[in-house]
């Protein structure tokens, strides 16, 4: 059982940047596939980000292009959400998941284990 604990959530002005950090315990890290969700009030939660076990395939949302990067350290069970250029849209709960594809999922159903999440509250 992989545990994923988020944190770096919190209030800022678009424009702004924060990073997320989730840190994983309970597995192999580089088992996994990471990946970064999101969900708005309202909405369904969506595909945000991920990164493969040897951080050589990113993939990213188009809403998230240019803005975002991942990152992790396998050193450390850690990855992170570089996030840019903040809107208000990218308001929601940011949620970190581990899949055991090579190939990091989009669905949400190809990941394994999730967080309980982090907010991130981007004010006009």
């Amino acid at each position: 059982q992989v545990r994923l604990v988020e944190s770096g959530g919190g209030l800022v002005q678009a424009g702004d940047s924060l990073r997320l950090s989730c840190a994983a315990s309970g597995g192999t890290f580089t088992n996994y596939a990471m990946g970064w969700f999101r969900q708005a009030p309202g909405k369904e939660r969506e595909f945000v980000i991920a990164i493969d076990w040897s951080a050589s395939k990113p993939r990213y949302a188009d809403s998230v292009k240019g803005r975002f990067t991942i990152s992790r350290d396998n050193a450390k069970n850690t990855v992170s959400l570089h996030m840019t250029s903040l809107k208000p849209d990218d308001t929601a709960v940011y949620y970190c998941a581990a899949s055991h594809s090579v190939v990091p999922p989009i669905p949400m159903g190809g990941y394994d284990f999730w967080g309980q999440g982090t907010q991130v509250t981007v004010s006009s």
